[in-house]
């Protein structure tokens, strides 16, 4: 895949604006570089229903002008139906955990959550921050709108906040450990194997010189086998 493409694919599954350090840095490639293809892949989507957006230092993908009423039209409908079973699963983690990060909302969801979100900011029922521990992500957070609506002043007056807290934070600590499990099983069965095929490399490796044992060790498991028919 040509650089271009490649930077495509990145603004896609983002959807949000990237800085050309942050795109420069993914693609391993120098700014100069990174710009060259990006306005390469500007003068291709020209001809598109996507355009390639600048603001400053920061690039992303948008729709074409042509296309801004119907998109209008699609948002007010969109805005009009209840909220799908997965926006009120994002909504509420936001609403519970924000601010909290995209990776930190598809970490619990198991799932990704970009298009889910931007249909929540455009809502106004959730808002990007800037991230003060990484400049190169945001987090999200529900609006004062939000908070209006359901009646509260602060996050903490949310239902059973203390006790979902607690459940959220069981639940990602159950994640881990299941990871952990899964990596330790990973890399028991792989040692688990590596004895057994590294005895079969030094008898194959002592048959191709002839039974010319110089490690009596090596010897004696060569013989044990012979004796039991496993070799």
């Amino acid at each position: 895949m040509n650089l271009e493409n490649t930077i495509e694919s990145i603004l896609f599954y983002q959807a949000e604006p990237l800085s050309i350090k942050r795109l420069s840095d993914l693609l391993k490639r120098n700014e100069e570089e990174t710009l060259q293809a990006i306005d390469r892949l500007e003068e291709r989507l020209g001809s598109t229903g996507i355009r390639l957006l600048r603001n400053g230092n920061a690039v992303t993908l948008g729709t074409s002008p042509e296309s801004g009423a119907l998109i209008e039209a699609m948002t007010k409908e969109e805005l009009s139906r209840d909220l799908s079973k997965a926006s009120l699963e994002t909504l509420a983690i936001v609403l519970y955990k924000g601010p909290i990060t995209r990776a930190e909302i598809d970490y619990i969801r198991g799932v990704n959550s970009t298009f889910i979100l931007r249909n929540l900011l455009i809502r106004g029922l959730v808002e990007k921050i800037d991230n003060p521990s990484d400049q190169r992500s945001f987090l999200y957070t529900p609006t004062f709108t939000l908070l209006e609506h359901m009646g509260i002043t602060k996050t903490a007056d949310l239902p059973e906040y203390a006790e979902t807290m607690r459940a959220l934070e069981q639940f990602v600590i159950q994640k881990e450990e299941e990871k952990k499990e899964e990596e330790a099983k990973e890399t028991t069965e792989k040692d688990a194997v590596m004895p057994e095929a590294e005895l079969e490399a030094d008898i194959i490796e002592e048959d191709d010189a002839g039974m010319n044992y110089d490690d009596e060790e090596l010897e004696a498991r060569y013989r044990e086998n012979e004796e039991h028919g496993t070799i």
